[in-house]
């Protein structure tokens, strides 16, 4: 739970990182919204990226894993109807830039937070 709420607000920071630098996102300055879109985020990306991964593995294979952006992109487009008016995104693009933008900005937060690593040891522990 702890490293769901850490992600959650990992996103929600990303998100309003992709929303400075990218013109076709938008997303709400208030802080409780922003950390609901991004537990919105942190739930999309666990139950739908999986399935559109394995749905799109041909896909995700014969282009060497970049179809993963698109997928990325895809996601975040979801998580942007389910959130409503609290983020806002114009089109595929966007979506797409949002979803890079995002990986890079929650690489270097795990890193910082050592999520990745605590979840290793978590895992090799068990």
């Amino acid at each position: 739970m702890r490293n769901f709420l850490i992600r959650a607000i990992i996103n929600a920071i990303a998100i309003a990182v992709a929303a400075y630098v990218l013109p076709g996102i938008a997303v709400t300055n208030d802080i409780i919204p922003l950390l609901i879109v991004g537990v919105i985020i942190t739930i999309t990306n666990a139950l739908i990226k999986p399935i559109l991964t394995l749905l799109t593995c041909p896909a995700v294979l014969l282009t060497l894993g970049l179809f993963i952006l698109v997928i990325n992109g895809l996601v975040l487009w979801v998580a942007a109807d389910f959130a409503g008016s609290a983020l806002v995104i114009t089109g595929f693009w966007p979506a797409f830039w949002g979803g890079i933008i995002m990986a890079i900005v929650n690489m270097i937060l795990e890193g910082m937070f050592g999520i990745r690593e605590e979840e290793e040891k978590k895992r090799k522990s068990d």
